[in-house]
Formats: C-alpha cells, structure tokens, sequence
C-alpha cells in the first residue's frame, strides 16, 4: 500500500508540499468510494442478470417471466421462477344421429420440484350426463365411481393424506364442475378423463353442439345481514332492520376461480377439439361459428371437423352448427335402447309452422330487459345493445313495450308499458344507445320488475318478457324462484350474449317462464338470432302437448311437456317395459288440433339413451322442487337414486378414483395449486374486477368482505405468478441476499472515508 511518505517523496521535485497533500488525499478518498460503491453494485448483480443459474439434473430450469410458453404458469421459488403446475385439454365428440358422446381429457403437469394437488374449475353442458372418470398414471389407468358427494370426498381426502393418488369430479352447478387431483409428483404428468353424453340441439333444418371452454366469472351478491339500532334511548329496546342472515350463493368460493387479466397474462389451458359428425343423413352445410376449422368429407353422411390452429385457448365456447342436403331437415326422430331389463325410446318430433288462419294475431306486451352490469363489457354490451334495436324495429303499431336496464342499480324507461309508436320508440332508441357496461348484476330485482303485470286479467295482449344477459351470476337459484312465483301469464325468452353465456340460467329460466332461448355470440349473428326469436315470438306455440304409449308402461320425461314455439322440435325421453305397439302426441297450433303417432318398431339404434333419460328426471325433480311440487327431501331422495342407478354425477353424487399404491414420501409436504383460467374472450377485465386485482384472504374470511363484487378468487397456499405479455418487463431473478450485500457495502465504504481521514491527519502533522 503507498504510504503518504512514498508518495510526497515521489512527487517533491515537481508539486509544493501542500499541493502533493491534497492530491494524495484526493486519491485515496476516489480509491474508497470506488470500492464501496463496487461492493453496491455487487450486491444487486443477481436482478441485473441476462443469464439465468445453472440447475443439477432433474430439476426444472430456472425461468424468466418472459421465457414462458403459451399454456403455462410460473411459480416464485427462493431462487427465482419456475414453471408451476400446467393444464392443457382434449375434447373429441362422437355425434351419432340424435345423441353427442363426449370424451374431455384433461392434462395436469407438474414441472416443479414440489408435490401438488391441482384443482380446477370448468364448464360443461348443462344437459350433458357425466357418468365416467379415469385416471391415467404412467401406463395405469384408475376407473372411477358413483359415491355419494360427501362419501366421495371423505374417499380422496383420505388418499390425499396418505400420499396416494386420486382424481375428484364434484359438479357445482349442472354446468359447472370441479376437478382436483392430489399428489403429483415433480416432473409429473397425470391425465384425467371424463365422459358426457348429451342430446343434439335441433331449430328448424339446423343442428348443433355446443362445447362450452371457461367459465364467465360469476356477480354473487352479499349475504343479507340483520341490522339493529339501539339508539332509541337506552331502554335495552332496538330496531331491526332485516331479518334475514341466508346467503344466496353459499358455494361461492367454489365457482369462483382465480382469473388472469388478459392485458398482462399470456392465455393458458391450450384446447384441442376434434368432432366426428354421424349425422345420419346427407349433410349439407357444416359451420364453426367462433372457431376456424379444417373439415374432411369421408362420405356424405360424414364429416370429422378439427380446430385449424391446432390448440386454442379456452376462452370462448365451441359451437358447431349442421344442416342436411335437402331442403328440409327430418321433422321425426325415433330411437331405442336396451340396457338391463329394460327398453329406452328417444323421439323427437318437430310440429309443422302452420299460421293462424281466419284469426288475427292478438297484439304483444313486450317487457326488453338488459343486462348493462361490468360483466357485459367489451363486445358483449355491443351485441347486446344491437339485439334490442333490432328488436325495437321488429315491434308493430298495436304492440305495447317498456324497457329495463340493469346492473347493481335498475331503471325502467317508462312508468308502464306505452304504444309502439314513433315517438316511444325513438325515445326507447336513445336510451339503448346510450347504455355502458359498469357495475354489479343484480338481475332478480331486474326479473322482477319484468314480471310485475299490472294488468294481469287482459286478454287482447299477449305478455312476453325478453331478457338479454350473459347470466353471470351465482345465486341462479334465487331467479329461478322469482320467475316461479311471479310468471302469471308472461312468458319468458332468454337471449344469450357474449362468448361463455351461462347457459344453464337460460335454459332453466326459459323453461320455467314457459318460453325459449337463443344464444349470440358475436355481432354477425345478431340479425339471423334475432329474427328467429322474433318468429318464435310473433307465431302461434304448439300448447296442450300430451303424449300417450298404446301398449307399454312407460315413464315419460320431461313429466310436463312445454309448449314448443316455431321450429323447435319437441324431445321426449321415455322408459319402457317392452317395445311394442306405438306413442301418439297430440296438442294445438294456434286454435287447430294437432296429432301424431309414431310406431315403436320403426326406432333406430340408438347409444347412451338411457343416461339421457336419468339425466332429464334428474332435471324434473329438480324442478319439481324449485316449484314446491315436491319437498327438498323427495326430490333429493329421487335424484340420489337415480343418479347411483345409472352412475351419474350430480350435485348429491361425485366420481372419484383413487390409487391403492402410495407415492408420496411420508414427510413430504403437499402443495396446493388452484388453476386459473382466462378471461372469456371480448370481455373487459377491468370492468369485471376493477383497475387492479386484489390478492384475497383465506375463503373463510373473504366471504364476509365480497359485499356483492365479483373479485379475483385466492391462491390458497401457492401463488402461480402469471405470464406476462411480451412487452412487461423481464425480471430474471429475485429472492437475493440484496440486503446483506448493502450492509457489507455500507461499512466497506465507511470504513475507507475513516482510512482517508487518518492518512489526511498524518501528512498534515508531517
């Protein structure tokens, strides 16, 4: 080290003594301060690096937030990121004549070091009957059972405990389920398997499939919470406000999945799905609506319809539309089954359109209802809003209308329902046009209104109530009893916005209110949906419909037969002691008699029959108790033993599948990944959830703190930190002894000012 003596006898033939002082004094305070401030830079290398560390053998790389792929997640560890536990989906259907077999496999990965139980909320259709799990581990496959709910989760958490693998469908709604897997290993692949059969959709000449992919996040409103004032003098006397404490969506920590805000995440859960079309007869038109396809031909009754891009992300529902080669459809399907000692008929019969002779059409009260809450944001609001002009230009000079808007806060246009003329009409166009999506989706209140007739016992108008949503609420039950007890003489049609539309709201409502429903996907498909509706609306329905076997004991469904409107085909499902002589179906066109029989011999082959039977008496009891046809105490009873009967998943039963062999180490912990899912696609985020998500408490503590919002559902005990887009800022490595590094720096720098202080002293004393 230069002492100050050398460095004033280097320099004393060219600097005076003072200024040889001060420049070594100089020197050694720059050597100080750049070795302090060396030790800083040091201590922040780790955030700053392009290079990620080097892992052993077996362990997943280390990644950068940006580095991740399409479909994946990325979970914070002490020394940086890592892929966290990833889904990807396979749907294939198998369309036979009049029946959908549907086979969905799902892909759970584990690339972390970690032992996981994954969970997963998705959708399905609400018609669909669930009757197979399997899962696949290596090269064994574990086949699931029928358990009651609380067996089949006593079953899985036990094999959960003990290191076991298991598999746990649990249905929360009729279309909303919930997978969990426990206990997979690092590095681990297992697959999930469930199958589903469902109906064909029929309108007209048209068929269809729908596959719903996410699941909308849903508006729960609060619990209603007693209020008591004692301020009326401290007698010990109050007043109570409500006095009701029920909860209207008491499951809603379990349909409310974790969502990733598409303006900052990647999409996730990539979705293959591949359609094999036996149609029975020859097709005509096949179309995707919201997907691009490849489609093959092998033969004129056959069409195999694959995704164009391969995998997409699950963020929109699939919907697959057919028409046959001729100019009519089929207007008669028959179809039959054995299974066990018994037969199962399958019929569909679509009445002709036939219009009201010699008798006028009677005038229409129509009640518009639409949903303007956050959830309607983006491109659904605009579907919506085009849906209803439409539909106010369709309105004729005798029809009277109102219109109601809704999300957390309701108004109705007019006081009551006025004449359809120009002024009325132009005011009601304004208001339309002029609506934005924000808010809550308090729909009952809205439902409601709709349903208030204050002229209940006029016969020269006919009420119908048009209700425009995406129905994403939780607390379906609650609308369900409101249209069932306030229907009178309206009747209720549900039109379906937006790309993931709740479609087991529509069709229950539509059911119950004694109407229909359509779906609308996009902005193209306004005028052709709308006019369909409105033929439905403005033609005479097919009422009065019976159905009657000649010479079998049969066990019909549904138990009520529903008037059917233009184009709709009715479908009867029946349980038969013996295939033998014939049905007859009656009922009235407008004011004309109409019949038809069909001989049973005549039936095709038909698959899964029976399972659609059960399924459609499942749906009967749960009517019957929705209505007080029937206590919650029979109507369970029924639906217990027939979905144990025909090994169907309903919300009293579950499949469950566990493997006898253990696999996780004793002492090994279990971490928790519940999966997020995306966005439905052409909604806005921020009017859903706000400008930023919350990171929530614990299920237990945020119920109390939702007060009616939907928010983002918590991550439990892992916190899977999303992909962000391309354009966020790449953060390499975090978790650094950063702090330690500042500490050591801070004193390496005081340290060198005390040593050029002192040497400042000594020269000077020289």
């Amino acid at each position: 080290m230069t002492t100050c003596d050398d460095f004033l006898t280097a320099s004393r033939p060219r600097l005076s003594r003072r200024m040889r002082i001060l420049l070594f004094f100089l020197v050694e305070t720059v050597a100080a301060l750049l070795i302090g401030f060396a030790a800083l830079f040091l201590s922040f290398e780790p955030v700053w690096s392009a290079e990620a560390p080097q892992t052993k053998d077996l362990q997943p790389a280390l990644l950068k937030p940006s580095d991740a792929r399409t479909g994946s997640l990325l979970l914070k560890t002490d020394d940086g990121y890592t892929d966290a536990a990833r889904l990807g989906i396979d749907v294939d259907l198998t369309v036979s004549g009049p029946t959908i077999r549907a086979r969905v496999t799902q892909i759970f990965r584990n690339p972390t070091q970690d032992w996981m139980e994954a969970t997963y909320v998705y959708p399905l259709p609400p018609g669909g009957a669930v009757d197979t799990l399997k899962m696949v581990v290596g090269d064994r496959v574990i086949v699931g059972d029928i358990k009651e709910r609380q067996q089949a989760r006593a079953l899985y958490e036990e094999a959960r405990r003990t290191g076991r693998k298991a598999a746990l469908t649990e249905q929360e709604r009729p279309n909303i389920f919930t997978n969990s897997v426990a206990n997979i290993g690092p590095g681990e692949t297992v697959l999930v398997q469930i199958e589903y059969q469902e109906p064909v959709q029929q309108n007209g000449d048209e068929f269809s499939l729908r596959v719903p992919m996410v699941v909308g996040p849903r508006y729960n409103p609060a619990p209603v919470v007693q209020s008591v004032d004692f301020r009326s003098g401290g007698n010990g006397w109050g007043t109570s406000q409500v006095a009701s404490q029920v909860d209207p969506v008491p499951d809603r920590d379990r349909i409310s999945p974790p969502v990733l805000d598409p303006a900052k995440n990647a999409p996730i859960n990539p979705t293959r799905i591949t359609v094999h079309l036996q149609a029975g007869f020859p097709l005509g038109e096949v179309k995707s609506h919201h997907h691009a396809v490849q489609i093959d031909s092998p033969d004129a009754t056959t069409r195999v319809i694959k995704l164009a891009e391969g995998a997409v992300p699950a963020d929109r529902d699939f919907e697959l539309t057919w028409k046959p080669a001729a100019e009519k459809a089929p207007s008669v399907g028959l179809f039959r089954e054995h299974v066990g000692s018994a037969d199962y008929l399958l019929a569909f019969v679509t009445p002709p359109s036939v219009a009201q002779a010699e008798q006028k059409p009677l005038p229409r009260e129509v009640v518009f209802v639409i949903d303007n809450s956050g959830s309607m944001g983006g491109t659904s609001i605009v579907q919506a809003k085009a849906s209803l002009l439409y539909a106010l230009g369709r309105l004729q000079p005798s029809d009277r209308f109102n219109v109601i808007r809704f999300d957390d806060t309701m108004d109705e246009l007019f006081p009551a329902s006025v004449p359809a003329d120009a002024e009325h009409l132009g005011r009601a166009t304004a208001f339309v046009s002029a609506l934005q999506a924000a808010g809550g989706t308090e729909m009952v209140p809205a439902m409601q209104a709709a349903l208030t007739d204050t002229a209940n016992n006029e016969t020269d108008h006919v009420r119908q109530v048009v209700f425009l949503t995406d129905g994403a609420i939780g607390n379906e039950q609650q609308l369900f009893e409101t249209i069932t007890a306030m229907r009178g003489r309206s009747r209720v049609f549900m039109v379906g916005i937006g790309s993931a539309p709740n479609t087991y709201l529509m069709t229950r409502a539509s059911e119950l209110g004694r109407g229909a429903f359509t779906h609308i996907g996009s902005v193209d498909q306004v005028e052709e949906r709308m006019r369909g509706l409105f033929s439905k609306l403005e033609n005479p329905a097919v009422t009065g419909l019976s159905a009657k076997f000649s010479d079998a004991a049969a066990d019909i469904t549904p138990a009520v037969i529903p008037d059917l409107y233009r184009d709709e085909p009715l479908v009867l499902a029946a349980k038969l002691d013996k295939l033998a002589g014939s049905v007859e179906i009656k009922g009235r066109i407008g004011d004309r008699p109409w019949s038809v029989t069909l001989p049973i011999a005549n039936a095709a082959e038909g698959k899964g029959l029976s399972k659609l039977w059960a399924r459609r008496k499942i749906s009967d009891a749960e009517i019957a108790r929705t209505m007080r046809q029937e206590s919650p105490e029979e109507a369970d009873k029924t639906i217990l033993a027939l979905a144990l009967e025909h090994q169907l998943v309903t919300r009293l039963t579950s499949l469950v599948a566990v493997d006898q062999t253990p696999s996780r180490p004793d002492g090994e912990p279990l971490k928790l990944a519940e999966l997020p899912i995306n966005l439905p696609a052409g909604w806005d985020f921020e009017k859903v959830f706000g400008e930023r998500p919350k990171l929530l408490a614990p299920p237990a503590e945020r119920r109390a703190e939702a007060d009616g919002r939907v928010q983002v559902a918590a991550l439990k005990r892992l916190l899977p930190v999303a992909v962000p887009a391309p354009s966020a800022v790449t953060l390499p490595k975090t978790a650094t002894d950063a702090e330690l590094s500042m500490i050591l720096g801070a004193i390496l720098l005081a340290l060198s000012l005390m040593l050029s202080a002192f040497n400042r002293r000594h020269a000077l004393a020289r």
